[in-house]
């Protein structure tokens, strides 16, 4: 596929640029009824703050090492939003909508967002179990290296990958509070409970946008979403590392992933076999040539990513992370 974003990508932005402000309303909670990690967890003036430490550290202890690693890198993603919002605003026909409405909407987003990075924080630091410079060092080196989702400037790509970020989000953060129960500690549960539904929201409104898409354009947005699945869908951690490391962690931290069952290549592929019942990418009709063998490509490729995940093995070795203490 040709890199060069079309003229028409632009001015389809633009014209649902003029709906971009109804749609903060629509997937996204007002602030004033919106949980804080404040509620969440102890506060250092409350009476009960020592009791209630103790207590979360002694959850914590009983924490495995790949969940508590999943954990930290989850809150790393969350943590380097300042470089998602950047990412975003920078799409074309995006800073330019009239009122800068579109703008409102990703602010929104991001403010919703933020709070992901807050909690999740807060717990680290109080469960006793981290080694909060390594972790906060991990936190920089993600936002200053910056990442590459491999859609450049061009909204249609970006709407591809946010939807399905959102998802994959959405599924990591649900099973971690799954096995955080599981594992003794409702706290933590609740609190990435929440988080996922947040992201569960999200993913509902990018895929509404490419929905939109598809109705006004949908032989470019079939291209679109063809591109990004050959290039595959990159986490936004892609090149975390740790303190005084230029070696990549990411693959270890996949590995405790996987070995968890938190994501997995079979999330990979139900992720985009939803995506294309979600789109109903085999009935939409009016494409051109190259969009009818886009689609083709993208309705048999679940196939053939199925059959690559049955032959992957899984490391049993766990890495050791310096963000973990014990």
């Amino acid at each position: 596929m040709n890199n060069a974003l079309t003229p028409g990508r632009t001015e389809v932005m633009l014209h649902l640029g003029s709906q971009a402000e109804t749609f903060a309303s629509e997937y996204l909670k007002p602030v004033e009824s919106n949980w804080q990690a404040s509620e969440l967890l102890p506060l250092t003036s409350d009476e009960s703050f020592i009791s209630d430490l103790k207590t979360i550290q002694e959850q914590a202890s009983n924490l495995s090492y790949d969940l508590l690693a999943v954990l930290v890198v989850d809150t790393i993603t969350e943590e380097a939003l300042p470089t998602y919002e950047t990412w975003l605003a920078g799409l074309k026909g995006v800073s330019q909508t009239e009122n800068n409405s579109w703008m409102k909407w990703i602010r929104a987003w991001t403010a919703e967002e933020n709070r992901h990075g807050d909690a999740l924080n807060r717990y680290l630091y109080l469960c006793g179990r981290i080694n909060m410079r390594e972790f906060e060092a991990s936190t920089q080196y993600l936002i200053r290296d910056g990442f590459d989702n491999g859609a450049s400037d061009d909204p249609y790509r970006n709407f591809i990958y946010t939807s399905f970020q959102e998802l994959a989000t959405n599924i990591s953060h649900r099973r971690v509070a799954s096995i955080a129960k599981q594992q003794g500690n409702a706290l933590l549960s609740k609190m990435c409970g929440l988080v996922a539904a947040d992201e569960a929201r999200h993913a509902k409104a990018y895929k509404s946008f490419v929905s939109k898409i598809f109705e006004i354009d949908p032989t470019e947005m079939m291209l679109a979403f063809e591109d990004m699945m050959k290039k595959k869908i990159v986490m936004p951690a892609q090149y975390l590392r740790e303190l005084g490391d230029k070696v990549n962690s990411f693959s270890s931290f996949s590995d405790c992933a996987q070995r968890l069952g938190v994501y997995t290549a079979t999330d990979y592929v139900d992720i985009l076999k939803g995506l294309i019942e979600e789109w109903n990418i085999e009935n939409i009709r009016g494409l051109k040539e190259e969009g009818e063998r886009a689609r083709d490509y993208l309705t048999k490729l679940p196939d053939r990513l199925t059959r690559i995940s049955e032959r992957m093995k899984i490391p049993d070795t766990e890495f050791k992370f310096n963000w973990i203490l014990a």
